[in-house]
């Protein structure tokens, strides 16, 4: 398959490159900044993400969106980014899939509570939260694109080993057979990958947890 990686540079991005080249596919690491480097064997393009077009994108299969801005006075991006993205697939066969945030997931079965309204959720990652979360509250109305969104666990371990396990779910907060909600940066990544392969979740957000 041909895919193209925007934020192909940073963590969660050249993980899922990385992951996706081992399989044997064609990927496009999407850059904004010509002087960062993208995994090796991949292709490079550079161009700001809300610059893409379609005929930038029509030639790929999967289009993953790890765009990623961390300051808060730029985390309003995320909606305009992703929304962006969207109106330029809308109507078209390729499928976007966007490496997403726990917080708006639920920790109860009548989906009444998101992680972020918890009361031990740090106040420092409210601002992101929020913006990710409103980000996919307008994804999710777009039936006129092929989405994915997944969410993480609660820790999203850069560090983390790779163990080439994880549980897939719905829209709640999964816990490991310890009870922590963690999952690290290369299982996410393979999780990401297998849903490029497989499709199984074509217009619907999930979660993956670790082991």
């Amino acid at each position: 398959m041909k895919i193209a990686v925007i934020g192909a540079s940073g963590k969660s991005g050249s993980v899922i490159t990385k992951e996706a080249l081992a399989r044997g596919h064609k990927v496009t690491g999407i850059v904004r900044d010509a002087s960062k480097d993208v995994p090796a064997q991949a292709q490079k393009m550079t161009k700001d993400i809300l610059a893409l077009t379609y005929d930038d994108l029509k030639d790929y299969d999967a289009i993953v969106d790890a765009f990623g801005v961390w300051a808060e006075k730029d985390l309003p991006q995320h909606k305009t980014s992703l929304m962006h993205l969207a109106d330029v697939l809308s109507g078209k066969p390729n499928r976007l899939l966007v490496v997403g945030g726990a917080g708006g997931l639920y920790v109860d079965p009548q989906h009444t509570t998101r992680v972020m309204d918890t009361p031990d959720f740090p106040d420092t990652f409210k601002p992101l939260a929020i913006n990710m979360c409103a980000a996919f509250n307008e994804l999710k109305t777009r039936n006129d694109v092929n989405w994915t969104y997944i969410s993480p666990s609660a820790n999203f371990d850069a560090e983390g080993a790779r163990t080439g396990k994880y549980r897939a779910g719905g829209e709640e907060l999964l816990v490991n057979s310890a009870g922590q909600s963690e999952i690290s940066y290369a299982d996410y990544a393979i999780a990401m990958v297998d849903e490029i392969e497989n499709g199984e979740h074509i217009k619907e957000r999930f979660t993956v947890v670790g082991g």
